[in-house]
């Protein structure tokens, strides 16, 4: 018996309805699956080829640096990868993209760090490599759509394809897409992201696929998770200074501006009696990281930003300004009600209530309920309630990351 032949009662119990016509239509379309040797990649060829699909599974490797071990991790995905593969019974390719990852990517993300800012290379890596340079070569390879592993889900309901949530709240990845291209949407696939994350390791168990206890991935895009000092020293010079506060005094050293976010509390080193440390202002020139006591220090809280370089998932022809929708500064964060005006290629984003460390040069992404609707890089922010001399509201949503 083919464990892969149609199977209605399989695909419902993972959340997929489809019909024996459906199935059948499926069989003459082609999809490349972007294949990164975890396990939600891996769940997404499952999927497609429970679904009838013609799936390929194309790999890409964008880094070539051996880790502290002596080893290279994509070696090692690609080994996976190609367990997975032969498992499903479809073919596999690997494609390099090393060149353009660090041309397009890495080499912005340096730059940015060198003038000081904490960009997020997963947002740019997404636009330049995942649904760029990658999807044309599955486009060259004649596939119908490209399949990736995202936790986000396409409707189409209003004429035009919809980025959405995905259902498992804690995955969701619609804030790294922001920023694509949104016409590659009518070409892509999300095959998991109406699942929640047990559910798609519980399917990868029930197939026993090499992927199923995989540990997810962290760290940069690409390069993953390494002691982040280290390996950014290897790029870029940084000069020890003054942990200054507000006033001026000296608190302790820091090992280079570069290394510090607004908002983090972790690693600084500086304690005492009182609250936590957290970083509020970095200042290159003079090489200081400034710090206040306390996650709700009104130095921390500002109502708004300006924000550039913007990009639409929904047209813009849709939306009518001032527009009232939510917001996020961050990733790990709620999205918050927020009024937005634009104003020639800049938008205004004034939020109902005061948020936290705000950020230049990282993304504001805005949605409508669980609709994305496309966001910017920060440009500047409002001037902060320590700076306007105001007191924070009493009712305020504080969300402290780890940092």
């Amino acid at each position: 018996m083919n464990e892969y032949a149609f199977n209605p009662e399989l695909l419902a119990r993972y959340g997929v309805n489809l019909t024996q016509e459906q199935y059948t239509q499926n069989t003459s379309k082609k999809v490349v699956v972007g294949m990164s040797g975890g396990v939600d990649s891996s769940v997404v060829a499952l999927i497609l080829k429970l679904q009838g699909y013609q799936v390929i599974g194309l790999f890409m490797k964008n880094w070539d640096e051996i880790d502290q071990a002596g080893n290279c991790s994509a070696d090692s995905d690609y080994q996976d990868v190609i367990k997975v593969c032969e498992r499903l019974d479809v073919p596999y390719y690997s494609v390099n993209f090393v060149k353009e990852y660090w041309d397009n990517v890495f080499a912005s993300f340096l730059a940015e760090y060198k003038e000081g800012h904490t960009p997020n290379p997963d947002i740019l890596c997404n636009r330049e490599i995942k649904f760029k340079v990658f999807f044309e070569k599955a486009m060259l390879l004649g596939a119908d759509f490209l399949a990736t592993g995202h936790y986000c889900q396409i409707t189409n309901q209003n004429g035009y394809p919809e980025l959405v949530k995905g259902k498992d709240a804690g995955k969701d990845q619609t804030y790294f897409l922001y920023a694509i291209n949104a016409e590659v949407l009518n070409k892509v696939l999300f095959p998991i992201g109406h699942l929640e994350k047990k559910l798609v390791r519980k399917l990868a168990t029930e197939f026993n696929l090499a992927t199923m206890s995989k540990k997810d991935s962290t760290g940069i895009c690409f390069i993953g998770e390494r002691p982040f000092k280290e390996f950014l020293s290897q790029y870029i010079k940084s000069t020890k200074g003054n942990f200054v506060d507000l006033n001026g005094k000296k608190l302790g050293l820091h090992d280079g501006v570069c290394f510090y976010t607004l908002g983090q509390r972790k690693g600084l080193g500086v304690g005492g009696p009182g609250e936590p440390w957290f970083v509020v202002k970095k200042d290159m020139a003079k090489n200081e990281v400034t710090l206040v006591q306390g996650e709700s220090h009104p130095a921390m809280f500002a109502d708004g930003l300006e924000a550039v370089e913007l990009n639409w998932i929904t047209p813009l022809s849709t939306l009518s300004f001032p527009l009232k929708c939510t917001a996020k500064v961050r990733y790990r964060q709620e999205d918050h009600p927020c009024t937005v005006d634009l104003i020639d290629n800049k938008i205004k984003v004034i939020f109902d209530e005061p948020q936290r460390a705000i950020t230049t040069r990282q993304s504001v992404v805005l949605y409508s309920g669980e609709v994305c609707l496309g966001g910017g890089i920060i440009q500047e922010v409002s001037p902060t309630y320590y700076e306007m001399n105001k007191e924070l509201p009493k009712i305020i949503s504080v969300q402290v990351e780890s940092l």
